[in-house]
């Protein structure tokens, strides 16, 4: 079917005035909001705040996760040097045994058995010193009162409590065996006999 030219001329002119009228209509619109704008209605104020409100959330969990994570370091530090410093612990319990039944077996022994067995009292003797040796490169040392010192009750195990004549109440009157720390905590209380009121 053939089209007049004249006929396509009024279409093509519509085409021009609906064209223009939109232009018209968005000039009109470019100072105000639509509906489709997802900020419409919004006033640029509250969104600052809605931003600055959850930067400072965000700034408020980094500090947390760094609080933390420093939290974390310092417990592994601390954990390291507890293992450095009382790692050996059980084993230094179960060695206590041993070094207290040399410390018997040396202060059972007669003058007579001394020179009859010289060279096997001194074996003992050095081993219980190179136990002392090797107690020491692991940071054990002994705990050992003297007569008459204070009774600690940190350090010491009171095992009795007896008067005994020219002893001051609360001192060491016998030290039944000795007590072990390591890295000063202690192992074991020196177990020691008290003097009392008489």
């Amino acid at each position: 079917m053939a089209v007049n030219k004249d006929e396509e001329a009024p279409f093509l002119d519509d085409i021009d005035e609906i064209e223009e009228e939109l232009e018209i209509e968005d000039e009109a619109d470019d100072g105000e909001l639509s509906f489709d704008d997802p900020k419409a209605g919004v006033d640029p104020a509250d969104d600052m705040d809605a931003v600055i409100e959850e930067r400072d959330a965000l700034k408020d969990r980094l500090l947390r996760a760094f609080a933390d994570l420093e939290n974390t370091r310092k417990r592994a530090e601390r954990d390291r040097r507890d293992a450095e410093n009382y790692g050996g612990t059980k084993l230094a319990r179960d060695l206590l045994p041993v070094y207290d039944n040399l410390a018997r077996a040396l202060a059972a022994l007669t003058d007579e058995q001394r020179e009859a067995a010289g060279p096997v009292i001194e074996g003992i003797e050095l081993t219980q010193k190179e136990l002392l040796s090797a107690f020491a490169k692991h940071k054990i040392a002994r705990v050992s009162p003297e007569v008459g010192e204070k009774f600690d009750p940190k350090m010491h195990q009171a095992m009795f409590e007896a008067p005994l004549p020219g002893a001051e109440p609360g001192t060491v009157i016998q030290v039944m065996t000795d007590g072990f720390t390591i890295a000063d905590r202690l192992i074991r209380p020196a177990q020691v006999g008290v003097a009392s009121k008489g």
